[in-house]
């Protein structure tokens, strides 16, 4: 049997309880309608906010506050096809806590080692990640990245820009996380238009591109070399990259 859902955490959630009261034996967990032929059903799980709700409460009850986290953050990593595996990890949780420690199950396994590679691209977006100063003083970041990574950044950034307004926006799944004087957290952002930046950022910006390319040495040039410290993936809104 194969189940979809609509995406959404409480989508998962939903599914989850179907899976469990019902007996449900999944092989494939879909987002979507699938591109390819599917011989197998397919059974389209509604999202129903009540029994997520449920779901919820039962797993704050019976998970480890650090289990509970795992599944929220292998839900960020929104480009990896994790449903069967994060489903598995709370259904051993239910049946018994203690599993979600034993790394020789394989899906605790794969959670734990997808929980790892999230953090580690939220560590290079720290460093990756470019404001700007828009008209307002407002600091204004665009990123691109391979997970949902807007909140664990605006956390970040929140203890060293604490005075700060600022923005960071992830373009491609239109959200964004604000810190102003009337708002902290992630918000939807469904129309964007490109900002202003300050006249003092326009001349630092020219600044910095000529320092970089002052600093650099044409026949020491290794783009193999610098592609293994700063990827292509991290370059699209870097400065001294546009």
């Amino acid at each position: 049997m194969v189940l979809q859902y609509d995406g959404s955490f409480e989508g998962f959630l939903s599914l989850v309880y179907e899976v469990f009261y019902k007996k449900y034996k999944p092989s494939k967990i879909l987002r979507s309608e699938p591109k390819t032929l599917i011989l197998d059903e397919i059974k389209y799980i509604k999202t129903d906010e009540k029994n997520a709700l449920k779901v919820v409460r039962a797993i704050e009850k019976k998970f480890d506050k650090q289990s509970y986290e795992k599944i929220i953050n292998t839900f960020m990593c929104d480009t990896k096809e994790f449903e069967i595996e994060l489903l598995a990890f709370v259904i051993y949780g239910f049946k018994n806590k203690d599993e979600l420690f034993n790394i020789n199950n394989s899906s605790v396994f794969y959670i734990d080692n997808l929980q790892k590679e999230l953090f580690r691209h939220v560590h290079k977006m720290t460093g990756f990640t470019r404001f700007e100063e828009l008209e307002d003083g407002t600091l204004y970041a665009k990123i691109d990245t391979k997970f949902n990574v807007v909140y664990f950044l605006g956390k970040h950034f929140f203890k060293r820009l604490n005075n700060q307004k600022y923005i960071i926006h992830d373009i491609n799944r239109k959200v964004a996380f604000i810190k102003n004087d009337y708002f902290l957290g992630v918000k939807e952002v469904l129309d964007f238009e490109e900002p202003k930046v300050s006249d003092d950022e326009q001349m630092f910006q020219n600044l910095w591109n000529t320092f970089f390319k002052a600093v650099s040495i044409d026949e020491r040039k290794n783009e193999k070399c610098q592609k293994n410290y700063v990827p292509l993936l991290y370059r699209k809104y870097m400065t001294e990259f546009v």
